[in-house]
């Protein structure tokens, strides 16, 4: 098992994305979210010149984002400049489609989207639909140079729900699972082996990610300590952040426990409050998973917090990483929170001792 990195992408993510491989992390993973982060491709391309060894990818590109020889065309440039260190990870979008009042992009769209970029990347000249008409389509004169499909991309899709399991083990694909804790997880590696196999695959052949969040307490530091709380806090809010708009936009499949549901009472009472009526996503997906705002503070408790994180002592967190490792996941990626690259330095020391 290796481990890397999760980040909110910025102009200057680089900087991190290199002291990551300085550590020994092997993979980074760029969000794709639009209106709160910087663009996805110029942070990698950033990455990609400033980093020689690192494994770079897309964690997750949604397909809405950009028209799919688009978005070829970025993953085969950013195969130009890191050759064989690209990383394709594909989903239908939480965050990237909630900050502009959207709902996920359909499975089917997802899959045909999937097709067409990886027709692309093979050098392949395939049909493609757009403004209602059916054309032809392949990358023109790959032999100059200005971009890469010699070197693979793999796939990796953020499957959270039974269908989209059973297109990833149809198409033999990585599979990435945001998990809140080692429970979750094993349930959710289960269901996509169980996926595998009945598709005919080998489950030994499934290349699992476990992207995990959380704090390395510190001796005498409780969850809810400041320093913890602004690590760990904005990955435990998505959960309320996303059952207040179950109804609107469906499940993103992070349960909290019975016994923490009048936290999500309490934060639908400051969700209603929130300006235009028509539009709470504006507020309710700033600073999504980067910090914690004035008005989440009282509702992001200790409990919440180790309910939904991976927050605890360096040993206890190297147990849970140990569960991951026996349930079948091959990488763990870390939530590295904006603005605290100091997260490195302490799950590195995690990650080495396991």
């Amino acid at each position: 098992m290796d481990y890397g990195i999760f980040l909110a992408p910025a102009a200057d993510s680089w900087k991190v994305v290199k002291r990551a491989e300085e550590l020994g992390y092997r993979r980074a993973w760029f969000y794709d979210t639009q209106l709160l982060n910087s663009e996805l491709f110029v942070s990698m391309a950033a990455a990609a010149m400033r980093t020689s060894t690192i494994r770079l990818g897309t964690g997750v590109l949604i397909p809405s984002n950009r028209i799919a020889p688009v978005a070829a065309s970025g993953l085969a440039s950013l195969n130009a400049l890191a050759p064989g260190r690209i990383d394709f990870g594909i989903s239908t979008g939480f965050t990237a489609r909630r900050t502009m009042g959207l709902g996920p992009v359909k499975l089917k769209d997802m899959e045909e989207y999937l097709r067409v970029v990886r027709g692309l990347l093979a050098g392949e000249t395939l049909e493609w639909t757009f403004e209602e008409k059916r054309r032809r389509i392949r990358f023109l004169n790959p032999e100059i140079g200005a971009v890469n499909i010699t070197d693979p991309i793999p796939v990796h899709i953020a499957a959270t729900g039974p269908r989209a399991r059973r297109l990833t083990a149809r198409l033999g694909a990585g599979w990435i699972h945001a998990t809140a804790n080692a429970v979750h997880a094993a349930a959710g590696i289960a269901d996509t082996q169980a996926a595998w196999r009945d598709s005919g695959r080998d489950p030994a052949g499934l290349h699992a990610t476990a992207a995990v969040a959380g704090c390395v307490l510190m001796e005498g530091e409780a969850p809810d300590d400041p320093r913890a709380k602004a690590q760990a806090g904005p990955t435990a809010t998505i959960a309320l952040h996303s059952l207040v708009e179950r109804e609107e936009f469906g499940d993103l499949g992070r349960p909290i426990p019975p016994a923490l549901a009048p936290l999500l009472e309490r934060y639908r009472q400051i969700y209603l409050a929130y300006e235009p009526a028509d539009a709470r996503y504006l507020s309710n997906h700033r600073g999504h998973l980067m910090f914690l705002r004035p008005e989440e503070q009282a509702i992001c408790t200790a409990e919440l917090i180790r309910a939904t994180t991976f927050t605890g002592p360096k040993a206890e967190i190297q147990e849970q990483i140990r569960e991951l490792a026996r349930a079948g996941f091959h990488h763990i990626g870390l939530a590295v929170r904006y603005g605290h690259p100091e997260m490195l330095e302490d799950w590195a020391d995690v990650f080495e001792g396991v």
